[in-house]
């Protein structure tokens, strides 16, 4: 019982350190090459973050757990959107200050469309692997080039306003700092999850109810603790272009690899519930999109909404012992 406390406060301390390092190293890198933060937010970061999606569910196909391997990417896109954002956003109101990003949540909620009609055949083959991963490379490709124009744009508008030319010095140290932050998110979360997991399996919980909830959210931690440095540090595009940018790579470079190292089946009757919420958590994201600003009544009710999904998963994980 104590060394899986002791793996919670750990984990907490590298998630708190490694949030702030990466938006440090993340802030000053896109400064230095005269980049938008948003493009190092929905690519290195977002990629950053997701790696402990990608670490479980690769590991868990791998082991035959194919819901584990689904069900880990579904309940961390809901949690970014219905935890991470509404807490966030009840810490402080954010913004989007990006023509771009405001593009980005229709192309989030289109590709969370597309996996899903992918999955009615009851199985992600190696072949929608493959169509997943060139989707993420285009994805990226093309969210590269629409950002460097924009950020051209921008730059010409406000070069006569004696906008300040990008640093280059101390590059190599921002990125040490990036790494190091996304190192310590993987490592913390990880701690997270595996204290979170014994404590839980040590007075009793189900594995179902674990998969659903705990590891979910322990493998959405590193993106919690990047959107709260970022808000805390008056980078909100970081903060949200990470949560677009984490969902999108979710489903497309970590569902990707999994499908393509090994074909996931997907039983309708058991993730046809999360998928759906996944959509509509995404769609929620439109009134946020068109008001530009995420406030506080707003954030409670994406947190509200994300509560009465874990309760539910809850009480669905629980009752068929109930009833026996």
């Amino acid at each position: 019982m104590i060394e899986n406390f002791a793996l919670l406060v750990v984990g907490l301390v590298c998630l708190f350190y490694g949030g702030n390092w990466l938006v440090r190293g993340a802030s000053n890198l896109a400064l230095s090459f005269g980049l938008s933060i948003l493009i190092i937010g929905l690519t290195i970061v977002a990629i950053g973050t997701s790696m402990p999606e990608l670490l479980v569910s690769v590991q868990a196909a791998l082991a035959g757990k194919s819901d584990l391997a689904i069900g880990n990417v579904l309940g961390s896109n809901i949690a970014n959107i219905g935890l991470i954002l509404g807490a966030t956003g009840l810490i402080t109101p954010l913004g989007i200050k990006a023509i771009l990003l405001r593009r980005e949540i229709p192309i989030l909620i289109l590709f969370t469309i597309f996996t899903y009609l992918l999955t009615l055949d009851g199985a992600l083959s190696r072949v929608d692997g493959v169509i997943l991963l060139f989707s993420f490379v285009g994805f990226n490709t093309m969210f590269y080039y629409l950002a460097k124009q924009e950020q051209d744009a921008r730059r010409s508008l406000h070069s006569s306003d004696g906008e300040p030319r990008p640093r280059s010095a101390k590059r190599l140290k921002e990125l040490v700092f990036l790494c190091i932050g996304i190192i310590a998110l993987v490592l913390g979360s990880r701690l997270m999850v595996e204290g979170a997991v014994n404590l839980a399996r040590q007075i009793g919980v189900s594995e179902l109810v674990i998969a659903i909830t705990l590891v979910a959210f322990g493998t959405s931690l590193p993106e919690l603790a990047a959107a709260l440095a970022a808000a805390f540090h008056k980078e909100t595009d970081l903060a949200i272009g990470n949560i677009v940018g984490s969902n999108i790579a979710n489903l497309l470079l970590i569902l990707g690899v999994t499908a393509f190292l090994r074909p996931i089946a997907v039983d309708r009757s058991e993730v046809q519930l999360e998928f759906l919420v996944m959509i509509a958590f995404s769609i929620m994201l439109f009134p946020f999109m068109r008001r530009q600003k995420l406030g506080r009544r707003h954030s409670a009710i994406f947190l509200g909404a994300y509560l009465a999904f874990i309760i539910y998963s809850l009480f669905k994980g629980e009752l068929p012992g109930l009833l026996q």
